[in-house]
């Protein structure tokens, strides 16, 4: 079930104007409308609002995707995509939920287990 606006408190807010690079680490919740690149790591939530372009490698507790991503996703809880949101790279978490009409292009790990035909193939295009 999709958390609702209500049950997300945000801490910090990045708006659409707003372009940030670097590291961000926090607790709570923090949603981004601008543009962000770099690296975040928190054990809680990142949205990316439907204005929202990241490109970054991330470690999250759960991460609600409205907007573009390009980067890597480790999410400890799990990952909400909905309509609009398109996420370009390689993911990791235990849940997923993908409205119609996201777009997901890469690999998804929903086991933490490493698969060998994955590594062959990444060894092969060297």
């Amino acid at each position: 079930m999709l958390q609702k606006k209500e049950d997300l408190p945000i801490k910090a807010y990045l708006g659409s104007d707003a372009l940030f690079k670097g590291s961000l680490t926090f607790e709570g919740t923090v949603q981004i409308d601008g543009k962000f690149e770099g690296k975040v790591n928190t054990k809680d939530t990142l949205v990316i609002g439907e204005t929202g372009d990241m490109q970054a490698d991330m470690e999250v507790g759960t991460l609600v995707c409205k907007g573009k991503l390009r980067g890597t996703v480790l999410a400890s809880k799990k990952i909400e995509m909905h309509p609009a949101s398109k996420i370009t790279g390689n993911i990791q978490t235990p849940a997923l939920s993908v409205e119609l009409g996201a777009v997901l292009d890469g690999n998804l790990n929903m086991t933490g287990r490493t698969s060998e035909k994955i590594i062959n193939l990444v060894k092969e295009a060297k």
